[in-house]
């Protein structure tokens, strides 16, 4: 199998060479945050998905599984994020089957910050993972380049910042369930209203000891789109306009290439060809 290719690396220093300005990276948006409870783990993330100043996508969905009891929040190029956690995912199913054992949420860490360590931050995929195991319920976060975090309360992303806020103002280390849920719904809509890249609904997983993982999608929706109070659909002429050229060209092969002009009045029409 081939491996990560580098020509972009080598066109944007041909380039650098012949003195044009390298091409700009392209700035992604999100809002993605995990949090610890007694019995379990819950994460959430926005739904917002941009390329550029333009939203993609109103609804995309940012957590991932990696295991009927471990998921992941990705933050980054949604493409990365998707197919290296579907890379993982299947590597961990099979290493399951090898040993005969469900898989461990560290054993997961390993195998995604080994992949993202190899390609040196080029493949953009910055993630929270967060299960419950037979050790009992993890969170941990990973970056780019392969460098990890462990902790009760994560945030990453651009809106993480706002994020962080919200988790570091209300966490602590009695915190239930349900008071865990909504702590982290709220750590992500501070993410939507403060962060132009975080944006629409909120989605979360919750993760709890010897319970399926529950996906909560569009757990909440700050953003629904209220109904207009006028019609924006204008009827057919209601802007005047003078003048009409219009061109029809083809190949001249068979026929030959014509223009015709319209000029509209409110009282004559004539067209000249």
């Amino acid at each position: 199998m081939g491996g990560f290719s580098f020509e972009n690396y080598q066109r944007n220093k041909f380039l650098t060479a012949k003195g044009y300005p390298v091409p700009k990276a392209t700035a992604t948006g999100t809002t993605i945050v995990g949090c610890r409870f007694e019995g379990g783990v819950v994460i959430a993330a926005d739904t917002r998905a941009t390329s550029g100043d333009i939203v993609a996508d109103k609804n995309c969905e940012k957590l991932h599984r990696m295991s009927p009891t471990i998921w992941c929040a990705g933050a980054g190029t949604a493409a990365d994020c998707e197919f290296v956690t579907q890379l993982i995912s299947s590597t961990l199913e099979l290493h399951s089957m090898s040993t005969g054992r469900k898989p461990r949420v560290v054993t997961c860490l390993t195998l995604l910050k080994q992949h993202l360590f190899k390609y040196q931050g080029h493949v953009g995929a910055y993630l929270i993972v967060a299960g419950v195991d037979p050790t009992g319920p993890k969170l941990f976060s990973i970056h780019a380049h392969g460098s990890t975090d462990v902790g009760y309360y994560l945030s990453l992303g651009s809106g993480s910042m706002a994020a962080m806020a919200t988790l570091e103002s209300k966490w602590h280390n009695k915190i239930t369930k349900d008071e865990a849920m909504a702590l982290c719904a709220e750590a992500i809509e501070a993410g939507i209203w403060n962060d132009l890249g975080s944006g629409s609904n909120v989605d979360m997983c919750v993760m709890e000891v010897d319970k399926p993982a529950v996906l909560y999608r569009n757990y909440r929706t700050p953003n629904e789109r209220a109904i207009k109070e006028n019609s924006y659909k204008f009827a057919r002429g209601t802007t005047r306009y003078l003048s009409e050229k219009i061109k029809i060209a083809t190949k001249p092969i068979a026929y030959d290439i014509f223009e015709e002009t319209v000029v509209k009045d409110d009282n004559k029409m004539e067209v000249d060809s």
